[in-house]
């Protein structure tokens, strides 16, 4: 089976940077669409930014602020992150649509903490 696994986060100060990872792992057949959602505590998942071949996407209030990447000799997807802010905390997922066995389906990662805190 594949297997998403995310790295990076952690507690940074307000303005500092984290730049998150997200490995793919397993037997596939290939990756589409790569994408970071965030779940802050207390409130519904929400999208984050995504990137497709015709482009990448970006939550408003993140704009200016993240960039997403892929990596496709490593089967990564990235977020840097700069200029963090209190309410970017939160638990960090990134997700796949992948094709194994002639099937395409989303995977999601176990999430990675990010806390902006002085």
């Amino acid at each position: 089976q594949v297997h998403l696994a995310e790295s990076g986060g952690g507690l940074v100060q307000p303005g500092g940077s984290l730049k998150l990872s997200c490995q793919l792992t397993g037997k596939f057949i290939s990756v589409n669409a790569m994408g970071w959602y965030r779940q802050a505590p207390g409130k519904q998942r929400e999208f984050v930014a995504n990137i497709i071949s015709g482009g990448t996407n970006y939550q408003n209030s993140v704009k200016g602020r993240f960039t997403i990447s892929r990596d496709n000799a490593r089967n990564s997807v990235y977020l840097q992150m700069n200029s963090l802010k209190p309410e970017d905390t939160a638990v960090y997922y990134c997700n796949m649509d992948i094709t194994t066995d002639a099937l395409t389906l989303t995977y999601w990662g176990q999430g990675t903490q990010v806390t902006v805190s002085s």
